[in-house]
């Protein structure tokens, strides 16, 4: 490295200045080119510059560079599209709803509160409620997520954590395909051969449950019945079939979930020691339980809102039947199915009014699903 020397330390005082100087006049011819400042003033013959008022900061003329983002045309169309679909959306529930209100005030206004408590349906006689079919609907949709939820977890992890290549897409789509099977063809298949097949099952649980009142199935006088008719178009078999149904819904949502786990975090549990099984139990159903729950929830509308598979299994009753694996049950959507054909004016009211009830439950349990299934996605709920 070569040294400048210096004779004195006003050469170099003179030097720094000079370069200080340069650099100075430099920039402002930098600023002067792009406008961001008035040129230098014109010095006279006098002394004095050629300048009355003080020389501004920025150019008078000078083009300013906005900051705020400008949307393109494609981003415009875009979001007046998306707005469009949404509030189209919203417009066409809040539509359904308040048809489904008006249709169904002539009944509410005569069944009142008892409405809700009525197990009898009778709108001819002014004597109906839908206690009844609401039991029936909520305890078909119970025994489907006790089927459904175990077998959408299990399919989920081993799509998600199990297998891999080719075999996980054909697996993938094919459970996706499920969900594209009429609700009729379940409802055939569970009436011509899943019954068969589920009776000895159910006098099997009757036989040896019968402690839980659930379980039990008895005649009137409290006698055990044990002949295979007492065993059909119950409860639990409708609940097979709609917990079947429901299964691709749920194993999508929660295979998105578990996917989502962080890669770092497995490969720590791993570098830990730990099993794959110890792997999914402390990452991956930790990290996916918000889409466990969002899919449980989506299952769930899905299967309080069943119609044809149900209307196909099931024997109406209009009494509260707490044995769910003996004959007779009814649900909301199996009632007006079967007495829409056949109702009247005010009975066309009252079955808006069953199924009234019927959409404000169903919207709220989607409402809570997408609320958590949105948490889990954005990472706000991970543990």
């Amino acid at each position: 490295m070569v040294e400048k020397k210096f004779d004195s330390l006003t050469d170099l005082h003179n030097i720094l200045t000079r370069e200080t100087t340069e650099k100075m006049v430099v920039a402002r011819v930098i600023a002067e080119e792009i406008g961001t400042i008035a040129p230098a003033p014109m010095h006279t013959g006098t002394g004095r510059t050629r300048q009355d008022n003080p020389e501004p900061l920025v150019h008078p003329g000078a083009a300013r560079r906005s900051l705020a983002a400008r949307a393109s045309r494609s981003d415009s169309v875009f979001k007046g599209v998306s707005f469009t679909a949404g509030a189209t959306t919203v417009g066409i529930m809040l539509a359904v709803g308040l048809f489904l209100t008006l249709r169904a005030s002539d009944a509410l206004q005569v069944a009142g509160i008892n409405f809700l408590l009525e197990q009898q349906w009778s709108p001819e006689t002014h004597q109906f409620g839908i206690a009844a079919v609401i039991f029936g609907t909520f305890s078909i949709a119970i025994i489907a997520m006790c089927v459904g939820v175990p077998l959408a977890v299990g399919t989920a992890l081993l799509l998600s954590e199990v297998v891999r290549g080719p075999l996980r897409s054909f697996l993938v789509s094919l459970v996706d395909l499920m969900a594209a099977v009429p609700s009729v063809v379940y409802g055939l298949w569970g009436l011509f051969f899943l019954q068969a097949a589920v009776i000895p099952v159910s006098a099997w649980i009757s036989t040896y449950f019968s402690f839980i009142p659930a379980f039990a199935v008895e005649d009137g006088t409290g006698a055990r019945l044990t002949e295979a008719s007492a065993f059909t178009s119950s409860a639990f078999i409708a609940g097979i079939v709609v917990g079947l149904m429901v299964v691709p819904t749920q194993t999508s949502v929660m295979r998105e979930a578990f996917s989502q786990a962080p890669i770092g975090e497995r490969e720590a549990a791993f570098a830990l020691g730990s099993t794959r099984w110890g792997m999914i139990r402390t990452v991956v159903l930790p990290f996916g339980r918000g889409g466990m729950i969002g899919g449980i929830m989506l299952g769930l509308g899905r299967a309080l809102g069943e119609t044809i598979a149900v209307y196909l299994i099931i024997s109406p009753i209009f009494t509260i039947n707490w044995e769910v694996l003996k004959t007779g049950t009814n649900s909301v959507s199996a009632l007006i199915a079967l007495r829409y054909g056949e109702a009247s004016q005010f009975g066309l009211s009252a079955l808006m009014a069953a199924g009234l009830v019927l959409f404000l439950i169903t919207l709220a349990i989607n409402f809570t699903a997408s609320s958590i299934v949105a948490r889990s996605r954005s990472g706000a709920e991970t543990s």
